[in-house]
């Protein structure tokens, strides 16, 4: 029979897991709840993952006629799609890391800054359709 001590690990090991089930079960319902929230006035809403660094950040991602937004439980943000310099889609992240296979990136440039968003292929194909890709100096050939 083990010790009081294995005993004790073992225990500690199980809550760990459960506190971490948990709070990913949490932030699911929370960007169900932003999703919602934002999808009767948004032309595509889906999960994302915000890519800062070498961070993932999951997030509920929405876009209106004039606005797209980024938020969860922490983070509430957006761009006007006007100060958008450059929309396109990659299958690699700006660092050069490689997805993984069903995934593609959204990355939007606004003066000088890089944003990117990790989608599924199938939500990346709603987006392409919703937000055109374009090029700094050709804005105006895939206007919004």
């Amino acid at each position: 029979m083990p010790g009081p001590a294995t005993m004790t690990v073992v225990g500690i090991v199980v809550l760990a897991v459960l506190v971490a089930v948990y709070l990913k079960l949490r932030q699911k319902d929370m960007l169900g709840a932003l999703m919602d929230k934002r999808r009767p006035t948004a032309r595509v809403v889906s999960r994302a993952d915000y890519v800062e660094g070498a961070e993932k950040i999951p997030v509920a991602l929405s876009l209106t006629s004039d606005s797209l937004y980024y938020e969860n439980s922490d983070l509430e943000a957006s761009f006007d799609l006007q100060r958008l310099d450059e929309i396109e889609y990659a299958e690699d992240l700006a660092t050069g890391k490689t997805l993984h296979a069903g995934a593609r990136v959204l990355r939007l440039r606004s003066h000088g800054a890089a944003f990117e968003f990790v989608l599924d292929d199938q939500d990346a194909k709603k987006w392409m359709a919703a937000l055109p890709p374009r090029s700094y100096g050709n804005v105006t050939a895939h206007a919004v």
